[in-house]
């Protein structure tokens, strides 16, 4: 895609970080690049993105994001292949998907072209800082926050769209152990579980900081109303696989959209893995655990593409999963990675060059 440039006003950093980034060791998410992305919606629309320096935001205390929580975002990742070209994962997907996030928290939606546009602009500029040691990547966060000014409980006037980058090493290493949880939940019915709103994710700190006191690293979200079916993990989709068979819960209005989730779904249908998307019980699952049949359980989501679970808890009892040569997660993550990194043939049309 050809960017607008006359759209897109760029003010060049006078200086760079990048030689005091050591890219083999990268922690995810704390490294920032020189510029970002911002654009503003004010008098009734977008107005031209621009690029500017990375830097801080300066915000009115009365700024409507500090009091009603008008605040959406996305994850995305821009890959370097072998000879240096880089690409995008199904990024009219995010930009759906943010979208849909914004009709739901009445925030205006952001122009295809703002968002493309200004995504690929700021990819050209930052280029450089798409790392290429195994297993990492530049991770892209675009988001819109409300600006506008006021203390009456409505919907803000203004609002700000920035993308910033990060590049990153792993999001998860080592083996993850995760509780099912049985009191708390993170979204119901009606709510706004299927956007990527902020509160979405602030809500799951104090549930998930209980699990880590009890030594697990994530918890598995049931369901609002009985706790009897299971929903996410952590903050990503969840697959569990019984004998061959891998299952997922359906989408709804508490639980996201995932585009790795369904990247997942697609592949196993070509790949010929049994799939079945349906509502999933922490009995079955349990039983299954006890009989042996349950084979693997992993979540999904564009931070850790595939994260594999060694062991899950419930009602004081640990579950270990089997430790298979050849998982349908190992196989996966394969398949997303190489079409990602360029590696394979793109038979879906998901990667996006630079």
């Amino acid at each position: 895609m050809e960017v607008a440039s006359r759209k897109i006003n760029v003010e060049k950093s006078k200086t760079t970080k990048i030689n005091d980034v050591d890219f083999d060791n990268l922690k995810f998410g704390s490294v920032y690049t020189d510029h970002m992305l911002v654009c503003d919606y004010k008098n009734g629309r977008w107005e031209n993105p621009k690029i500017t320096p990375y830097q801080p935001i300066s915000l009115n205390p009365a700024s409507k994001i500090f009091h009603y929580g008008q605040s959406i975002f996305e994850g995305m990742k821009a890959y370097k292949d072998a000879n240096g070209e880089a690409w995008l994962f199904r990024p009219l997907d995010n930009h759906k998907r943010l979208n849909i996030s914004a009709r739901r928290l009445a925030i205006p939606e952001i122009p295809q072209e703002h968002f493309m546009e200004g995504l690929t602009a700021l990819l050209n500029l930052e280029k450089d800082w798409i790392p290429t040691t195994p297993g990492s990547s530049l991770y892209i966060r675009p988001f819109i926050f409300a600006s506008g000014e006021g203390f009456h409980a409505s919907p803000a006037d203004e609002y700000k769209f920035i993308i910033c980058f990060a590049p990153s090493g792993p999001y998860f290493s080592g083996k993850v152990s995760v509780l099912i949880e049985e009191k708390y939940s993170r979204s119901a019915n009606g709510g706004v579980g299927y956007a990527k709103a902020g509160g979405n994710y602030a809500g799951q700190f104090y549930p998930t900081q209980l699990a880590i006191e009890k030594g697990y690293n994530q918890v598995i979200w049931t369901d609002d109303n009985t706790h009897e079916y299971i929903e996410e993990a952590g903050a990503m989709n969840i697959f569990i696989r019984i004998g061959d068979t891998l299952l997922t819960g359906p989408t709804s209005d508490r639980i996201l959209d995932g585009i790795t989730r369904k990247s997942i779904l697609e592949l196993a249908n070509v790949q010929g893995i049994k799939t079945e998307v349906r509502k999933i019980s922490v009995s079955e699952v349990v039983e299954a655990a006890k009989s042996g049949t349950l084979k693997e359980m992993f979540g999904a989501g564009t931070a850790a593409v595939i994260s594999p679970i060694a062991t899950f808890g419930y009602q004081g009892t640990n579950y270990d999963l089997p430790e298979l040569p050849d998982s349908y997660a190992s196989q996966l993550k394969k398949s997303i990675t190489d079409i990602q990194y360029n590696k394979s043939e793109d038979k879906f049309g998901w990667r996006h060059k630079v």
